[in-house]
């Protein structure tokens, strides 16, 4: 493994740390891939509000027919936001997963990400993703092969900690060891779980301990308080935030606030409300019906509305509303009604 790696604007010295502008200090942050959500468009709106340390592309699918896809491509190639991106894979023909590893080498990308934890059905069926958690030899095969190609950069793994249970977690950690893996982002939940149940945050703490490459601590992370305390239980190098950065995009600044012990900066509603324009402008907007764009919105207003009261009658009238015009002028009753009101540093996950 090299020792700079300047186009990708980190330096590597057995570990991924963090950008040379930002603060070496502080624990690291990153926004999690979840399909369809982190193209380049959302990692520019998310930039406007303070960026993660490190962004993660959208997976690429690989197969034998497979090439990279255009849009997810852009998420590296027209990324303004100053920060790092990882290209993110996920298959398990070993040839064509080294064929796009190679492919993905000649961008200016900080590192090639293997996608092991994918908990929908439809991935995990086909032996992918989180499916590759039940084999751990095919893990071992394909992590060899890509630690050959990928020799210039960073080679990271994104997984869970089992498929249905445990059973092969620590074996698959000594597969992340054999193959010098640079950087793992580990979920503490089960593919099986979804996204449902208590995180194994002792488990991440094991794997903190085991592997010899930082981790970054993933999986309900919804708050910079929460943010801390896992930091503080596992001894994470740092924290992957996913599903909740939705809601709450100001989420990494306030997180870098808490690890300086300075107060949160409040979010007033009125931010808010302009948070959901700009996901509004999606840059498909004009050419998506109403009820595709209607949908679309309401996919993050479901985090949003979390975060604005904790009744959840924001999150019910949103849910009711049929137009455009009805949902955005609910969001401008809820959200321009009080100006000194402010988003809730934490959701309400009773709703």
């Amino acid at each position: 493994m090299i020792d700079t790696l300047s186009n990708a604007g980190i330096s590597m010295s057995s570990q991924v740390s963090l950008p040379q502008s930002l603060q070496k200090d502080l624990a690291l942050t990153a926004l999690a891939p979840m399909q369809d959500v982190t193209n380049l468009w959302f990692m520019k709106v998310i930039a406007q509000y303070g960026s993660p340390d490190y962004f993660f592309t959208e997976y690429f699918r690989v197969n034998d027919t497979s090439r990279l896809n255009r849009s997810i491509l852009a998420a590296i190639t027209e990324n303004d936001t100053g920060r790092p991106v990882f290209a993110q894979m996920i298959g398990e023909s070993i040839p064509d997963l080294v064929r796009t590893a190679q492919e993905l080498c000649r961008y200016n990308i900080a590192g090639v990400d293997l996608n092991m934890g994918c908990p929908a059905p439809r991935i995990y069926r086909k032996n992918v993703g989180g499916g590759l958690l039940l084999s751990p030899e095919k893990v071992d095969r394909i992590l060899a092969e890509l630690r050959q190609t990928v020799n210039d950069r960073p080679l990271t793994v994104k997984m869970r900690v089992g498929f249905e249970n445990t059973d092969t977690f620590y074996e698959i950690l000594d597969i992340i060891n054999r193959h010098s893996i640079d950087l793992l982002s580990l979920h503490g939940r089960t593919v099986k779980d979804m996204y449902h149940g208590a995180v194994k945050y002792d488990l991440i703490a094991s794997a903190v301990k085991q592997v010899h490459c930082p981790v970054l601590a993933n999986g309900n992370i919804h708050s910079a308080a929460t943010a801390i305390e896992v930091l503080s239980q596992t001894g994470a190098a740092g924290v992957m935030v996913g599903r909740w950065a939705i809601g709450n995009p100001w989420i990494f600044n306030q997180i870098r606030q808490a690890l300086r012990f300075e107060p949160i900066t409040p979010v007033p509603l009125v931010e808010v409300r302009n948070y959901i324009d700009r996901l509004w402008q999606t840059p498909t907007a004009a050419t998506m019906p109403e009820r595709s764009r209607v949908g679309y919105l309401k996919m993050f207003l479901n985090y949003i509305a979390l975060s604005v009261d904790t009744e959840g009658h924001f999150l019910r009238l949103m849910r009711q509303t049929q137009t455009e015009v009805e949902l955005l002028n609910l969001c401008d009753r809820v959200l321009l009604a009080d100006l000194t009101k402010t988003l809730a540093l934490a959701p309400s996950l009773s709703v």
